[in-house]
C-alpha cells in the first residue's frame, strides 16, 4: 500500500444544517468518486494490517448518531463500503441524545432528533454488516484535560464495554475533539489499543501520521481528513489528493508560521 486514506464523517442528514452533518446523496457521490479514483475500502484496521489496494480507504465515523445506522449504512452498502464508526459508550442508549457543548444549541429546535445516539443494538447491526467498531471513550471529554486516573477510566472502560456488547475486540479509538497529547498517546497504548486516530485543520500535520512506504508510522496519531457539509468538490479533491496530504506531511510545512 503507498496511499491509506482515512475519512471522518460525523451525522447524515438531509437538511440539518450543521457542518457536522452530510446528505445521503453527497455522502454517495464522494464514496463513488473515491472508487472510480482507484480507492478501494476497508475497515481501519483491516486497512492497516491488510490493505486490500495500493490505494486504501477508511470511511470512519464518530459518535454513533442514529443517522449512520438509518442512512449511511444503506448508501455504502450498495457501492460495498465498509465503515469504522467510533462510540461514545455513556450516551449508547435507545433514548441517548448526543448534547455536548457543541451540540447543545439543537436541543430546543425541529432538528433535535437528529441528536439520537444509536442503540446496542443498531451497534451490533453496524457490526454484523462488517463495519468495525471502535472506542470514542465513554463520556466524550477532552482527554488531555483528565488526570491520569480518570483518562484510564475513560479508555480502558470504553474499551471494555464495547467488548462485552460485541463480544469481539476493540482495537481502535478516536479522540474526542481530537484532543491528544504524548501522555494520553502512551495512555491509549496501555489500554491496549492497537490505533488511533486524530483530524488536524491545520496546513502541517504531524510527523508519522500518514502511512507511507519506508516512514515512520504513529499509530497512536493516524491522520483522518474531516469531510463536512460545506466542501465542495474542488475542495474534497484537495483535502483527499495524496499529493497535498503528503506536502502537508512535509518538514518545510511544518516549519512553515501557522495560521492564526
Amino acid at each position: 500500500m503507498n496511499d491509506l486514506l482515512i475519512l471522518c464523517y460525523h451525522a447524515v442528514s438531509e437538511d440539518w444544517p450543521t457542518d457536522f452533518a452530510v446528505s445521503p446523496r453527497r455522502l454517495g457521490e464522494q464514496l463513488h468518486d473515491l472508487r472510480r479514483r482507484g480507492y478501494r475500502a476497508a475497515t481501519l484496521s483491516e486497512a492497516l494490517e491488510r490493505p486490500p489496494a495500493q490505494k486504501t480507504l477508511a470511511v470512519t465515523f464518530d459518535d454513533a448518531y442514529a443517522s449512520v445506522l438509518e442512512r449511511a449504512l444503506p448508501v455504502m452498502a450498495a457501492l460495498g463500503v465498509p465503515g469504522t464508526m467510533y462510540v461514545p459508550t455513556g450516551y449508547v442508549s435507545g433514548e441517548g441524545a448526543l448534547e455536548w457543548d457543541s451540540m447543545q444549541r439543537w436541543a430546543g429546535t425541529p432538528h433535535r432528533d437528529e441528536l439520537r445516539c444509536m442503540s446496542w443494538d443498531g451497534v451490533r447491526e453496524l457490526a454484523a454488516a462488517g463495519w468495525e467498531i471502535g472506542s470514542h471513550s465513554v463520556s466524550h471529554p477532552d482527554l488531555t484535560s483528565l488526570g491520569d486516573a480518570g483518562l484510564r477510566e475513560e479508555l480502558a472502560a470504553s474499551k471494555r464495554r464495547c467488548e462485552e456488547e460485541l463480544q469481539r475486540p476493540c482495537r481502535s479509538l478516536a479522540y474526542p475533539f481530537s484532543a491528544h497529547d504524548r501522555r494520553v498517546m502512551d495512555a491509549a497504548r496501555a489500554a491496549g489499543y492497537e490505533s488511533a486516530v486524530i483530524l488536524d485543520n491545520e496546513l502541517a500535520i504531524p510527523a508519522g501520521s500518514l502511512l507511507r512506504p519506508g516512514a515512520p508510522v504513529e499509530r497512536f496519531g493516524l491522520l483522518r481528513e474531516g469531510i463536512y457539509r460545506h466542501d465542495s468538490r474542488l475542495r474534497l479533491r484537495l483535502k483527499t489528493s495524496a499529493l497535498v496530504r503528503r506536502g502537508r506531511a512535509s518538514r518545510l510545512a511544518r516549519i512553515a508560521p501557522r495560521s492564526r
